[in-house]
């Protein structure tokens, strides 16, 4: 089955704009900046979010590269395997892409079922928790789980509302990138 990964951006600042690009002052700059703008979703992150989100994107990248993942990143772009219209409710003015993930080498991306946040720190142990997946890895985690965006359209499930996407390089995103 061919799957498309999706990626959820504010319109008029255009896809893959990415805090971790940035050095910790700009990111944080930017990120009181939404918090101060509010009515979004981003806008009501801890004042830590930042750092545990570097933290993360660490531990997500080394784990990948322990099951072969070659990232050229240091930080991850991210997107959803399959839509998520919840994602659409974290935008002013919202819009997406979708890309066909065997664009993707399968080197260059990695997959966690659920968001990275919950899913490196929920503490409900269950089997996916603390776990990034390859493309072949995460085929087998749908069938079992299925897609959450499909069982927990509402997020009364659990953290998990999709499945996400890290994408450790750039080759094919800067098609999109304006």
């Amino acid at each position: 089955m061919t799957y498309y990964l999706y990626h959820y951006f504010e319109e008029e600042m255009g896809p893959f704009r990415n805090l971790s690009s940035l050095t910790i002052e700009e990111a944080s700059k930017i990120s009181n900046q939404i918090k101060y703008e509010g009515n979004t979703f981003a806008s009501k992150r801890s004042d830590d979010y930042l750092m545990i989100r570097r933290e993360l994107e660490e531990v997500a990248r080394n784990k990948f590269i322990e099951k072969g993942g070659k990232p050229t990143n240091s930080f991850p772009h991210y997107m959803t395997l399959e839509s998520c219209d919840w994602l659409k409710t974290w935008y002013k003015k919202p819009s997406s892409l979708a890309i066909e993930w065997n664009e993707f080498f399968d080197e260059s991306i990695s997959f966690t079922y659920g968001d990275l946040f919950p899913t490196m720190r929920y503490p409900d142990n269950k089997p996916y928790r603390k776990q990034v997946y390859t493309k072949k890895e995460i085929r087998k985690i749908i069938e079992e789980f299925g897609f959450p965006q499909d069982w927990n359209k509402m997020g009364d499930q659990g953290p998990e509302r999709y499945i996400e996407v890290q994408i450790w390089g750039e080759e094919v995103i800067k098609r999109y990138i304006l």
